[in-house]
């Protein structure tokens, strides 16, 4: 009996380890076809909210192309190098994350999702700028302004020190309550900074000011 069971034993790991070894065998070939394969075609899709259109298909294939140094399709799968690609995509100001993957058809899917302005901001030196829900600076844009809430007065600096931070962290979650409430969002025309570093909201209807302070507390205050 121990002799057989042995025998079986022996035929069992023998048997597995040929399924193994053909399993291996065929993956390694895939994968050598998948990397000397040629994308066949790609596909951009495009998250925004419906508001907001800042970069399109056209602009996403560019910055593509500039990278592989010629056309998409037709080129190496091996030569994409995925990870540098997303984070070249990632650097441009109205893209918030960039995904890049090939499907077994060797299509090249391109997924980004774009950065969401909730403030723009007029600055006591004459500029502009928006910005997202993380306080990040975004430039204007040529194709389309953002409805969102405007402030002025905001200090005129190219680098902010630490006072100026605390209020762009202020200007940010006072912003993100106003753009994500209907009703603010419609009655609030701008807010301007005083020099004391408060808030002073005018509203769309009446000619009076709401002396807001500073963004602490802010959902209570206008509650």
């Amino acid at each position: 009996m121990n002799a057989k069971v042995a025998v079986r034993k022996v035929l069992f790991v023998t048997v597995w380890l040929t399924i193994g070894a053909g399993m291996l065998t065929l993956l390694i070939a895939a994968i050598g076809k998948k990397n000397h394969g040629l994308c066949r075609d790609y596909s951009i899709t495009i998250k925004s909210t419906p508001n907001n259109f800042f970069i399109g298909e056209k602009d996403v294939q560019k910055l593509l192309i500039a990278a592989m140094n010629g056309n998409i399709k037709g080129q190496h799968v091996s030569s994409f190098n995925l990870h540098q690609l997303e984070q070249l995509l990632e650097d441009n100001d109205w893209i918030n994350d960039a995904e890049l993957y090939f499907d077994n058809h060797d299509v090249l899917h391109i997924s980004i999702t774009e950065r969401e302005p909730i403030a723009r901001i007029f600055t006591t030196t004459g500029n502009s700028f928006y910005i997202d829900s993380l306080g990040r600076k975004m430039p204007l844009s040529d194709r389309i302004s953002a409805r969102v809430p405007v402030f002025t007065g905001f200090p005129g600096k190219k680098i902010l020190g630490n006072k100026d931070s605390l209020l762009l962290n202020d200007v940010t979650t006072t912003a993100k309550f106003i753009y994500n409430d209907p009703f603010w969002m419609a009655q609030a025309a701008q807010i301007d900074i005083t020099p004391e570093r408060n808030f002073e909201m005018i509203p769309v209807v009446g000619n009076h000011t709401i002396k807001l302070g500073n963004g602490e507390n802010i959902d209570q205050k206008l509650h």
